[in-house]
């Protein structure tokens, strides 16, 4: 993840400076060296604690866009465009939406992901061509440790000339790129335990920001149902077993009785979570997450103003 940079560019990155606590890690034993690690490491929660005002309005921002008929759009290079495909891959079958909504963007393509590829995280125009098909209105998300990367940087300028919002997350609070985007999420998670490997609190602060906004988003968009994912579908036996517990733990009702419901619904959780709340029909309930997106408490606000 480290920036392939000159090192002219890479002073005065957090990241990049040698860190004084574990200046002897290499002639310590094993659990020593882990210690060392794991106590940098808690460092990290607390720094992403700090920027939650910035998470938020990026949150915000997402929603409005997904709202709207938009997209969120992620771009990144090395450890931080991985992250950030790992996270777009995973909401599709956490929260039931369409693998269309948060949509990955690694310098250098899908090839990249495994192996990495020389310069492409360099290359400012590439960035640019990646945003080629960001609209109006979508959130544009850049991932880069040193908050500078070029591929980042270019796309996010793209993405703001198409009329597009812009956010930055990174572990530089100095990046003098953070003033040009709408929201900066700056963890200042400062050197790492291996000088400049930015795989490891970075990519941490990375990850927590990436799954924490995401989810935020999920959750003020009615993709759950309390802290239960009732967007998760009955496509196999194990997921099956899963969605039973949840509407039973949903309801408060029998196995029996929620996987008749789920049944009825063709194993779609949320129809059969609204209809058993509800007492109403599979049918009624699709057509009322139809008409409110999709959330299952204004489905139940709707039912409910219907029958008074």
């Amino acid at each position: 993840m480290t920036d392939r940079l000159s090192v002219g560019v890479l002073r005065g990155v957090p990241t990049e400076g040698r860190n004084p606590r574990t200046i002897d890690i290499d002639l310590l034993p094993t659990l020593d060296v882990l210690r060392l690690i794991n106590a940098e490491d808690e460092q990290v929660p607390g720094a992403v604690a700090r920027v939650l005002p910035q998470i938020a309005e990026a949150v915000d921002f997402a929603v409005d866009a997904l709202r709207g008929g938009g997209r969120v759009h992620y771009f990144g290079a090395g450890t931080s465009g991985r992250l950030a495909v790992l996270d777009a891959a995973e909401l599709p079958p956490t929260f039931g939406v369409s693998p269309d909504l948060f949509v990955a963007h690694h310098a250098g393509g899908l090839g990249a992901l495994s192996q990495a590829i020389e310069d492409v995280e360099d290359d400012e125009d590439l960035g640019g061509r990646d945003a080629a098909d960001v609209r109006p209105g979508e959130l544009a998300v850049g991932i880069t440790a040193s908050g500078r990367t070029p591929y980042v940087v270019g796309a996010l300028r793209a993405a703001a000339r198409q009329g597009a919002r812009t956010a930055l997350i990174s572990s530089n609070p100095r990046a003098s790129f953070g003033a040009e985007v709408d929201v900066n999420i700056a963890v200042e998670t400062g050197p790492e335990a291996v000088t400049g490997s930015t795989r490891m609190k970075a990519g941490t602060a990375t990850k927590l920001v990436l799954n924490a906004m995401s989810t935020a988003a999920m959750v003020r968009l009615g993709r759950t149902y309390s802290n239960l994912m009732v967007s998760v579908n009955a496509l196999n036996s194990k997921l099956r077993g899963r969605v039973i517990k949840i509407l039973v733990e949903a309801t408060g009702l029998d196995a029996e009785t929620c996987a008749a419901a789920l049944a009825e619904a063709g194993g779609d959780t949320r129809i059969a979570l609204l209809s058993l709340l509800c007492e109403v029909p599979s049918d009624r309930a699709a057509v009322a997450l139809e008409e409110t997106g999709g959330s299952v408490r204004d489905a139940m606000r709707r039912i409910r103003r219907e029958d008074q």
